[in-house]
């Protein structure tokens, strides 16, 4: 076998043998392959796509190259949410401990954010003391204890994946759906999960724009959870405008609290709900209100236990961004659109995303929303509020936001856009 013949079998639109592709994933993780050569198939993989059993074949042998988790030993039934990534996608927060407070035991591996898209671990880690970086039986002992956990994964989950990916990155090769399906559900199948549920976002603040590529994508990544034997489901929310009124780290902990408080955004406390819902029934626990166990304090319960049980202070002072820019109405009428990617660009360039992996992160930056679409406002009333602890930053982040927004004459209607689009089983 060598690395020519299978980049020429793709290039040529061919199908890739089982035996093909083990030995190209195995020797590209031994270094065996080269960059170069693993680019080149990539960028053929983009063109010419996989079918179905190729991409399955791919997904297994990317898990064969690292361990697999087991949590065969807890006494709950197993259910993980993985999120496409969007502008104030801040889901995962309340979610996982609402799923554990109903019943099942929640292994939630998270990510970093880059570029516009926010990420889970970023926004945990403004709370003082929070550890994202924790051994297998130190994850183990926290989903036992407390029902959930909100971890980063170790480097023995799919090393294959995380050399891949770094490779697509800077490659221009990051939007080929077999390779984005397989690179989530490696993880998530070594993972170990008995269920997952799959929040995939469309609009312009997400990486799928349309609802085609969303609908591809979600179909292709059901279908890789169900032959890998995991019970798989796919929700196609909107991204066309941020989730909630916050984007940023400490901002979005501060309001995913408020969630879990029995208040929030309603479009925040929606998607969590249909969620957890979504979890559940795949869990196999039917009989679990999550609205409920949001109103009466028990999802607070488990977040705060969770929180502390990965060294974070549940009642500590978050941190705020030492610097604040109003940004106001320019006419009085409706607010009758406000751009996702536009915010999310926003929140990234006053510091609270990074360009590269290796960038740090502001915790107090972001944008804080004071109207959404549909809402009324007068002229000069703030429309969002920037934060930074670095004011120089202020004129790049504005530019991100110029024709973001529209307010249209008084007594023009609107028309929302549902969270939910679809549902994909």
């Amino acid at each position: 076998m060598d690395a020519i013949s299978v980049i020429r079998t793709k290039r040529d639109r061919g199908e890739l043998t089982p035996e093909q592709i083990d030995w190209v994933i195995d020797a590209y993780t031994r270094g065996e392959v080269a960059d170069e050569q693993m680019s080149a198939l990539a960028m053929a993989i983009l063109l010419n796509g996989m079918n179905r059993s190729e991409i399955a074949r791919w997904t297994a042998a990317m898990i064969a190259s690292g361990e697999r988790m087991d949590f065969s030993s807890l006494s709950r039934p197993t259910a993980d949410k993985h999120s496409t990534g969007g502008v104030g996608d801040k889901i995962t927060l309340p979610l996982a401990p609402l799923v554990a407070a109903c019943g099942a035991a929640v292994p939630q591996l998270s990510g970093r954010g880059l570029g516009h898209t926010g990420g889970t671990l970023d926004k945990l880690e403004s709370i003082p003391g929070w550890r994202a970086l924790l051994s297998n039986e130190e994850m183990l002992h926290v989903l036992d204890t407390t029902g959930a956990v909100i971890c980063a994964a170790g480097d023995g989950l799919a090393p294959a994946d995380k050399k891949l990916y770094a490779l697509r990155d800077v490659t221009g090769t990051v939007e080929a759906i077999p390779l984005i399906a397989s690179s989530i559900m490696s993880k998530k199948i070594a993972e170990g999960t008995g269920s997952l549920v799959l929040d995939v976002k469309v609009g312009s603040g997400a990486f799928m724009k349309t609802i085609e590529d969303a609908r591809e994508l979600a179909s292709t990544m059901v279908g890789l959870g169900t032959d890998h034997g995991v019970r798989t489901v796919a929700l196609l929310t909107d991204m066309s405008t941020p989730l909630g009124l916050t984007a940023g780290n400490a901002l979005e902990v501060r309001e995913s609290v408020e969630v879990l408080a029995g208040g929030g955004p309603a479009d925040v406390v929606e998607l969590t709900v249909a969620l957890a819902r979504e979890m559940l029934d795949a869990a196999g626990i039917k009989d679990a209100d999550p609205a409920k166990a949001l109103a009466d304090g028990s999802a607070m319960d488990v977040w705060r236990r969770m929180i502390a049980a990965q060294g974070g202070d549940p009642d500590a002072t978050l941190p705020v961004a030492r610097e604040q820019h109003v940004v106001t109405a320019p006419s009085s009428g409706v607010l009758t659109r406000l751009d996702a990617y536009g915010v999310g660009v926003a929140a990234w360039r006053l510091g609270a995303g990074r360009a590269r992996k290796e960038d740090p992160v502001q915790a107090g930056a972001g944008v804080e929303l004071h109207a959404k679409p549909g809402d009324t406002v007068t002229a000069g009333q703030p429309l969002m509020t920037l934060h930074t602890d670095t004011p120089e930053k202020f004129d790049y982040a504005l530019k991100s936001l110029d024709g973001t927004y529209d307010v249209a004459p008084a007594g023009t209607s609107y028309e929302p856009t549902p969270v939910v689009l679809e549902r994909i089983a």
